[in-house]
């Protein structure tokens, strides 16, 4: 069987790490590939790390067609929700696939825009129904993350060196940490991820001191000198049916003494 390998299939979903790696041919070579390796066409597109260790060592596998994707977008499409539904993907993971689906679909709706260009009567403009993944909402839904989450993974994504984002990926570091991370310069990143765990986590400490340090103070608000009196006889009001409660909770203990003859 021919099977090909498409190298952008097989670097679009983030590889395993060396510690899952060698997990997963240990249970390759104890139980076999139990689970079918699923082709387009002739082109792999799941189960990338078992082939590699199948073929390494001579390990039985079979194979599943799915034909139904038109293009190669269609595939990747295919892979990210594949990939989103499985347990095993990290947060960070889930984040990347799902920003990367809205690449996707964005750049969808761009191509039919503008082969079908809308009508310009402002009634059918107002008609048309909002784009797909068109909010940070609807990313973290897919993703199963906040939106905040989300944000902080577009961040790490735009702004941290290919070694903040091989922290965070393998959970050297939290997304959240890493987002504030890439805020420093290159070099300071780069530092941080050589001074390991707690070099990444004391960046991330001193950027957040930094931004508190820069933010504006609130203003103390004037409070009325009578609504504060009010206040404050509203608590010893509050204060003196404590007291008589608690007097008269008192007494009841001390008839019940003298009723049981200890008093």
């Amino acid at each position: 069987m021919n099977i090909i390998i498409n190298d952008e299939l097989r670097a679009f979903v983030d590889p395993l790490t060396d510690i899952e790696y060698a997990a997963l041919e240990r249970s390759l070579l104890a139980e076999g590939c139990r689970d079918a390796l699923v082709l387009w066409r002739d082109t792999l597109i799941d189960g990338h790390n078992r082939y590699e260790i199948c073929q390494k060592h001579g390990i039985p596998f079979r194979t599943v067609h799915n034909n139904n994707f038109a293009s190669l977008e269609d595939v990747m499409l295919w892979m990210i929700d594949n990939h989103l539904a499985r347990r095993s993907v990290s947060d960070f993971q889930r984040g990347v696939l799902a920003l990367k689906k809205k690449e996707i679909v964005t750049a969808r709706l761009a191509e039919k825009m503008a082969e079908q260009p809308p009508e310009p009567e402002a009634d059918d403009m107002d008609s048309r129904p909002p784009p797909p993944w068109n909010t940070r909402e609807e990313i973290a839904k897919a993703a199963r993350v906040s939106a905040n989450t989300i944000s902080q993974i577009e961040r790490i994504q735009k702004a941290a060196t290919p070694e903040l984002r091989e922290a965070v990926r393998t959970g050297t570091i939290s997304i959240n940490a890493a987002a504030n991370v890439a805020q420093l310069s290159e070099e300071e990143q780069k530092a941080a991820v050589a001074g390991g765990r707690k070099e990444l986590q004391q960046a991330a400490r001193q950027v957040r001191e930094q931004k508190q340090a820069t933010r504006p103070k609130k203003e103390a608000v004037p409070v009325d000198p009578e609504d504060e009196r009010a206040a404050l006889r509203a608590e010893v009001a509050k204060l003196k049916d404590r007291v008589a409660t608690l007097l008269t909770e008192n007494e009841v203990l001390k008839q019940k003494l003298v009723h049981a003859g200890l008093a």
